[in-house]
């Protein structure tokens, strides 16, 4: 899947993922290929993306969408690890 990771001021992140693991509102869940259609609200923690590699980012909440295998977040703020 496509996944995207955008903040007010730039594009964090652009490529392929197998997975993101992401802080949600009512707790962490996981996204993979083929996810059913989601939209969700984020808030500050720890983001996971797992691909050829692992990355971690920590973003100050935001929202997700995902979409025919392509995963959009926007958050608010972010630091790479």
């Amino acid at each position: 899947m496509t996944l995207e990771i955008l903040t007010p001021d730039k594009k964090v992140f652009e490529g392929e993922a197998k997975s993101v693991t992401l802080p949600g509102t009512l707790g962490f869940f996981e996204i993979l290929n083929n996810h059913a259609p989601i939209i969700s609200t984020l808030n500050d923690g720890k983001l996971t993306v797992r691909g050829a590699t692992e990355e971690v980012f920590f973003i100050k909440g935001g929202v997700v969408e995902a979409l025919n295998n392509k995963v959009t977040v926007l958050a608010e703020g972010i630091t790479h690890k």
